[in-house]
């Protein structure tokens, strides 16, 4: 036998063992981005995102605004991103599509809202105008800090969580299906043995026990 028609089944089967590998690496990561995206826009909206100081009769008066206070979007949309994030497990086919989809776009908006915040100054006039008791008060030296930017980086990672889920989702394993098959095994289990009980009282199905080689006598004594 020449050397070219010795086979070499390892060359062959690294495509179909990389398959495997592929999933579960895309399910870890997806997981990993989403719940650290999710956590990274909570705690980014909780902290001051921007400062300064508003003009009153006895001089100045300092004022902050944490993200929340100017748009209450990005932390919304991580609870919401979180929740579907859990979610992807819980659904199938059809299911897990919409699911991953809406994770996909909860990043997205996260994205924008966190954008669109990083250089806004309307909740500190607001904040200034209340301290003041002046509808028009100026807010002045301006500061933003980089939670907007974090926040922004959270929305990436549950975007990069949902994209994931949509191309690889439908391979991911299901929180249900062991579940519903133990069910369905259990309920044929408990058919079968129902059936196969031959009844006393019945004597034909003494005899249908006796051919399929059973014994009566011994299940009326259990």
């Amino acid at each position: 036998m020449s050397a070219a028609a010795v086979p070499q089944p390892r060359a062959e089967n690294e495509p179909s063992a990389s398959v495997p590998r592929g999933r579960r690496t895309s399910l870890a990561v997806a997981l990993l981005a989403g719940a650290l995206g999710a956590a990274l826009v909570l705690l980014a909206t909780s902290r001051t995102w921007a400062e300064g100081t508003a003009m009153v009769a006895q001089g100045t008066l300092p004022q902050r605004a944490n993200g929340d206070d100017i748009t209450g979007l990005p932390g919304a949309l991580a609870v919401v991103g979180l929740a579907a994030l859990v979610a992807v497990f819980a659904v199938r086919r059809a299911g897990r599509v919409v699911v991953s989809g809406l994770l996909a776009l909860t990043g997205a908006g996260i994205i924008v809202a966190s954008a669109l915040g990083a250089s806004d100054k309307a909740a500190l006039e607001e904040k200034a105008s209340k301290a003041t008791g002046l509808s028009d008060s100026a807010i002045h030296d301006v500061a933003y800090t980089p939670w907007p930017w974090v926040a922004l980086a959270g929305g990436v990672l549950l975007l990069l969580a949902g994209v994931l889920a949509l191309g690889y989702g439908r391979h991911w394993p299901a929180m249900s299906g062991r579940y519903e098959r133990s069910g369905t095994e259990g309920r044929t289990r408990g058919r079968r043995g129902a059936r196969t009980a031959p009844d006393p009282d019945r004597p034909e199905e003494l005899w249908k026990a006796l051919d399929r080689g059973e014994d009566p006598t011994a299940r009326q004594g259990a």
